[in-house]
């Protein structure tokens, strides 16, 4: 089947109404250009939709090149996922001959597949980000250990296990994307679609490997990596690249030769990092981790107070307050981020900027979100109810001022700072 040309695919869903089918009340988010946000890769595009009356975003991915058998393997995998609670995975449903598209192909209706819209980065970008801080990375660390043992525990594997491929949300929690290889208990005894992205996958791995463990692999070698850079973070700088972690393809084939693998030999003080070690070498040998469980990806949840004065900084007492500020400067605008709602966030979404006077009906706060800026929500005349996670401590001056239909606010027990005239002129 030849499949439309991305541009092709950018007409038909400027006038997603007139081109869906059963998804025709869904429209496409627009980019500060005013053309559909989108995303692409080698064999898709991916266009972020919106619900208006619920207010949800999707993503809409739209195929560019045929693969054999994906019609039913999206089915399979939907009927997995069906009954598996975890915010590791979103749900996904493939639809046939949903999108009509104006091309020079043979047919005219095209197939797309419907997911949950993942707010965030991936975690590729996000490591870029943050390489440095070594808190930060060995959080990420934690939470990726977190997640792989979850996975091993599973009857399904990912199949393409890479940072680009895991979505770092707001919040620091994980979550899968891209399902194409994906296996799942009902293609037991099929070829697998791909055998990974080559820089984390086993160097002997091929399409006959396809079962629960094809994951075990790239797990152990990106658990290794988090674990030596938050440990020391030059690694990445010295032995690292744009579009991998520290191992590359040459590396996993011989590692005696390997020049990262020699440098981690530094890091093996650390317990945790030869426990890593040694799942990593066990995978390389035997292409699985079969052979251990899945509970020695258990590492600790790190201290921000420890990391501090492993680094010979000073200490906060823990039990002093975070003092925040809640004005907003021209950087802050300049870098900001923006929500499924035009909401404006600090670039690491700990400071909630402003809202668009438009905002109406109900709104949540996102998690960890710690300062609610000056202004910013006033003069949302239509905000009837305002959610405010437990992470805030701080709502800036004029912060809710003139919110006419605000009916009820809950104040956490974590707010320990509240601005001047904050909630002037409310009908409470």
């Amino acid at each position: 089947m030849q499949y439309p040309l991305i541009s092709e695919y950018l007409a038909a869903i400027r006038e997603a109404k007139d081109n869906l089918d059963t998804l025709s009340h869904l429209v496409p988010v627009l980019d500060k250009y005013g053309e559909p946000y989108r995303s692409s890769g080698a064999f898709a595009v991916v266009f972020k939709m919106k619900d208006e009356q619920t207010g949800k975003c999707y993503a809409l991915k739209c195929f560019t090149e045929e693969q054999e058998g994906r019609a039913e393997a999206y089915r399979q995998i939907a009927e997995e996922f069906e009954f598996v609670d975890s915010s590791y995975i979103t749900s996904v449903k493939y639809l046939e001959k949903e999108l009509f598209v104006d091309s020079n192909c043979e047919d005219e209706e095209f197939p797309v597949l419907l997911m949950d819209w993942i707010e965030g980065e991936t975690m590729e970008t996000y490591i870029a980000a943050n390489y440095t801080d070594t808190h930060t990375m060995a959080m990420l660390c934690y939470r990726f250990c977190k997640m792989a043992a979850w996975l091993r525990s599973q009857s399904f594997a990912h199949g393409d296990i890479k940072p680009d491929n895991i979505m770092v949300r707001p919040d620091g929690t994980l979550t899968l994307v891209d399902y194409d290889g994906m296996f799942v208990p009902a293609m037991k005894g099929q070829k697998s679609p791909t055998i990974g992205t080559k820089d984390f996958s086993h160097p002997l791995r091929t399409v006959d490997d396809f079962d629960e463990t094809i994951d075990d692999f790239a797990l152990a070698s990106i658990a290794l990596s988090l674990k030596a850079i938050s440990l020391d973070p030059s690694l990445l700088q010295n032995y690292g690249a744009s579009d991998r972690l520290l191992f590359s393809a040459a590396d996993y084939l011989d590692l005696s030769k390997s020049k990262i693998f020699t440098a981690m030999q530094g890091l093996l003080a650390d317990e945790e990092a030869i426990t890593l070690m040694s799942m990593f070498l066990l995978a390389r040998a035997k292409k699985n981790l079969s052979m251990c469980s899945f509970r020695l990806f258990g590492v600790q949840k790190p201290k921000e107070e420890e990391v501090q004065k492993s680094k010979g900084k000073e200490v906060q007492n823990p039990n002093e307050e975070d003092v925040w500020s809640t004005e907003v400067t021209d950087d802050d605008w300049r870098n900001a981020v923006e929500d499924a709602f035009g909401v404006k966030y600090s670039k690491d979404w700990k400071i909630l900027l402003g809202a668009p006077t438009r905002l109406k009906g109900e709104y949540s706060i996102i998690e960890g979100v710690n300062v609610i800026a000056d202004n910013a929500f006033s003069e949302c005349e239509h905000l009837t109810y305002i959610d405010i996670p437990d992470s805030v401590t701080c709502i800036g001056d004029r912060a809710f001022e003139y919110c006419y239909s605000l009916t009820n606010i809950d104040i956490p027990d974590s707010i320990t700072s509240i601005g001047d005239y904050t909630f002037s002129n409310l009908y409470l």
